[in-house]
């Protein structure tokens, strides 16, 4: 982590402001370009229903609602819900929802671009079983592509002493076996920091399968998204001298890869919920989605050092501390 050159210039308040203006900027031209509107999205849900994201086995926070004895868990993500929601309201096919996401992810370790509240743009759009291929994904990441680069553009033209083109023209396509063929001996994380170095916006496709070296480049709950059709929106991170993943997002699971996906888990015992016996059953339509990170998107844009500059949190010691000596605001 190195000190922000910037802090001087954006200060506490003045920050705020800077969030406001640059979220604001973002979901607006992400609905536009998607065609998403925006809906009201859930806190907790009953786990009985399987709409909770199982991430990569974290316990989820719960809570009894004591009045009336309904178990309940804080949502990890909108992966399932959003789905749901879509034909719960009706929507037809190129029409998508986006919702303000919040969660608590108790057993995150925290660090500059971690902490245990996450707040992201979920989204999701229907899409014809013919879409479900690459060049349709590698479409909907370049369309995602040019609202960053417009938000680039926006926000160094209000911060105009805000170090200008981060990002490159294209955003590069890489497979994750690609990726380990060309760095075999680095690890997932080191094989994208490399990556993004090298290309400075790149989609990292095909995660949560096992690769030729039998591990996958990263895990992946394997019941939304489609293995093979989903990926990771990475930039490279001058402020902070790394990569910095800012959407995980695909083409969402159907009724065949669904059950294939949980069988090589061994979650089966899932496919006796609601959400995935609508799934096997085609009750669902067919899915592109993902969540892009509020937090993070602040981060990279107004140049931050840590995530705790953008948004409330709670810290432990050493983290306050060295935040501290190295002259770094947390909020």
């Amino acid at each position: 982590m190195r000190n922000n050159s910037n802090a001087k210039i954006l200060d506490l308040r003045e920050t705020q402001i800077a969030i406001k203006s640059l979220k604001d900027y973002f979901q607006r031209d992400l609905a536009n370009t998607l065609n998403l509107a925006r809906v009201s999205a859930p806190l907790f849900v009953r786990p009985e229903t399987g709409l909770n994201d199982n991430l990569n086995g974290e316990k989820a926070v719960n809570f009894k609602i004591r009045n009336y004895d309904i178990d309940v868990e804080i949502v990890q993500s909108l992966a399932k819900w959003k789905r749901n929601a879509l034909k719960k309201y009706h929507f037809g096919i190129y029409e998508g929802i986006y919702a303000d996401m919040n969660a608590i992810r108790a057993e995150e370790f925290l660090d500059n671009i971690h902490s245990s509240y996450v707040d992201q743009w979920d989204w999701e759009k229907i899409i014809s079983k013919i879409d479900r291929n690459s060049e349709y994904l590698h479409l909907i990441v370049n369309e995602i592509f040019s609202v960053f680069k417009r938000s680039e553009e926006y926000i160094n033209q209000t911060y105009p002493y805000i170090l200008s083109a981060k990002l490159p023209d294209e955003i590069f396509f890489v497979s994750s076996q690609e990726l380990e063929d060309a760095y075999p001996n680095l690890s997932g994380k080191e094989r994208e920091n490399a990556i993004a170095k090298d290309k400075k916006a790149v989609f990292i496709q095909g995660i949560g399968g096992n690769l030729k070296s039998g591990k996958p480049h990263d895990l992946r709950s394997p019941d939304y998204d489609d293995w093979s059709l989903n990926g990771d929106i990475i930039f490279w991170n001058p402020t902070l001298n790394s990569s910095i993943e800012l959407s995980s997002m695909g083409i969402r699971v159907d009724e065949n890869t669904i059950v294939d996906q949980c069988k090589k888990t061994g979650n089966e015992e899932r496919l006796t919920l609601p959400y995935h016996k609508d799934i096997i059953e085609k009750n669902l339509p067919y899915t592109i989605g993902g969540g892009i990170g509020q937090s993070r998107i602040c981060m990279f844009f107004l140049e931050k050092s840590h995530i705790g500059e953008v948004q409330v949190g709670v810290w432990d010691d050493e983290t306050l501390k060295t935040s501290y000596d190295k002259g770094i605001e947390l909020l």
